[in-house]
């Protein structure tokens, strides 16, 4: 298992977590993600390593910013 996170900014509420959770959890691979909205934060834990771009592509579909911390 492999965890990596991210700060992600732009979120306010439950609704902007379950956005970014909607869309990271598309990603293969993926098998847990923590979401907070106070903090700015994302961690994602995979199989193995991901791909940091298609984790960034999947904050921004959900409307947000993020970068690897």
């Amino acid at each position: 298992m492999t965890t990596t996170d991210y700060t992600v900014t732009g979120m306010t509420c439950g609704h902007c977590e379950n956005a970014v959770r909607t869309e990271v959890q598309q990603i293969p691979g993926v098998t847990d993600i923590q979401v907070s909205a106070a903090d700015g934060t994302l961690r994602v834990t995979s199989e193995s390593a991901l791909d940091d771009a298609a984790v960034l592509a999947a904050v921004e579909e959900a409307g947000y910013e993020a970068a690897r911390a």
